[in-house]
């Protein structure tokens, strides 16, 4: 298996970040990880890089709950973002929240690749990673 780019954690908890990072490199299969702790921060990113499609990540990871914006308003802006052609961005929601009104509103984005509750293992990010890939 071929490594990953780019793979983006937006979450504000840095223990869970650190501990993400710790999976992707013993896994062995991400060449960079960038954290972000609020969607401001990982869409200001975005934006900036739209130009450098290389640069851009290869998988999201995204917290719903967080300060300044939050996962929810990080979606709404990201979708109307124009990725560049043949760059295909897989983004999945992380969080620890099983409320139904979370997952109703997850199905509000058709774009959003799943949902999935922490914690999460190294299976499921080695399952994420291998799709990621075949992009």
């Amino acid at each position: 298996m071929n490594k990953v780019k780019n793979v983006c954690i937006v979450d504000d908890d840095e223990l869970f970040q650190f501990v993400m990072r710790q999976h992707f490199e013993r896994l062995d299969l991400v060449e960079r990880v960038q954290k972000f702790t609020d969607g401001e921060q990982a869409l200001q990113f975005i934006k900036s890089h739209l130009d450098h499609p290389d640069e851009l990540p290869d998988l999201i990871l995204l917290d719903v709950n967080m300060p300044y914006m939050d996962g929810w308003q990080f979606l709404a802006e990201f979708v109307r973002l124009t990725i560049p052609a043949g760059k295909h961005i897989r983004v999945y929601i992380l969080t620890s929240s099983t409320h139904e009104s979370d997952l109703q509103r997850a199905r509000e984005f058709p774009s959003l690749s799943g949902y999935l509750v922490k914690p999460i293992g190294k299976n499921m990010i080695r399952e994420l990673l291998v799709g990621a890939e075949q992009l």
